[in-house]
């Protein structure tokens, strides 16, 4: 789920219509911003073994990596920060964005074009732990790789046909 799905069922379980919802959802993702950069702790030890790894290797062969994510802005670059792994990202999309992380695939793919790091010829990958990650790259026409993390399991992930799925990470 995105972050503003979540925030929008725990206001509709608190008794909101969908007017009042949307008239404070605005509000609502700033205070969870501010709120979530002053509380987020640090993050480097709940890194997935071998990620560092991957990602400077990708920086050292100048591909460059984006983060899509059902965050909010703010929250998605602050876990990135407060995890160390800020400097490997070159773009992202996040929840504020689009209502479904295929809609950030291509809000992500529009900026790495916009910025030049992708042209309609150039190999893109999502790498995700969820099935809706794997959907998500099927959507929009890019190689879906799964990691099972313990997020979802490696059977539930293979159940959405990735292109290529990867280890279990402890």
């Amino acid at each position: 789920m995105l972050d503003g799905d979540i925030l929008r069922l725990m206001m509709v379980d608190a008794g909101m219509k969908s007017k009042q919802i949307a008239a404070a959802m605005p509000a609502i993702h700033a205070a969870a911003q501010k709120e979530y950069h002053t509380t987020c702790p640090d993050l480097r030890r709940k890194v997935c073994p071998g990620v560092r790894q991957f990602l400077g290797k990708l920086k050292r062969g100048k591909v460059a990596a984006g983060l899509v994510t059902g965050n909010l802005t703010d929250i998605g670059w602050r876990k990135m920060e407060q995890a160390g792994l800020r400097h490997h990202f070159a773009f992202g999309a996040f929840a504020d964005q689009g209502r479904d992380r295929a809609t950030l695939v291509r809000v992500a793919l529009r900026q790495a074009m916009k910025d030049g790091f992708y042209t309609r010829q150039t190999p893109v990958a999502l790498i995700g732990d969820h099935p809706n990650d794997v959907n998500a790259a099927k959507a929009n026409g890019v190689r879906a790789i799964a990691v099972s993390t313990g997020m979802s399991s490696r059977e539930e992930l293979a159940s959405h046909n990735p292109h290529l799925i990867t280890g279990q990470f402890k």
